[in-house]
């Protein structure tokens, strides 16, 4: 059981801290700033389960995981993220 939590806990931070630089790097002053952390969080656990899923069938190599974490983050909260209407002038 310690073999599966500590290394879901590890990626669920790197996700939230993920989402926090994300957030970081984006133009302040947005709405729902929490909104970034939690996704980094969601897409931290996702992409633990979808490394165990393909290391199971595939084989895949350990340094994946941070990868699947940050590919997830970014496409959750970029290109595939919900769109905001920004006032307009």
């Amino acid at each position: 059981m310690l073999d599966l939590l500590l290394p879901l806990s590890l990626s669920a931070v790197f996700g939230t801290v993920v989402g926090t630089a994300f957030r970081l790097s984006r133009l302040p002053g947005r709405e729902r700033p929490l909104r970034f952390p939690l996704v980094g969080l969601t897409a931290g656990v996702t992409a633990f389960f979808l490394h165990l899923v393909l290391n199971a069938v595939t084989g895949a190599p350990v340094w994946l995981l941070p990868l699947l974490v940050i590919l997830q983050v970014w496409l959750w909260l970029g290109p595939l993220g919900p769109r905001v209407d920004r006032p307009r002038d």
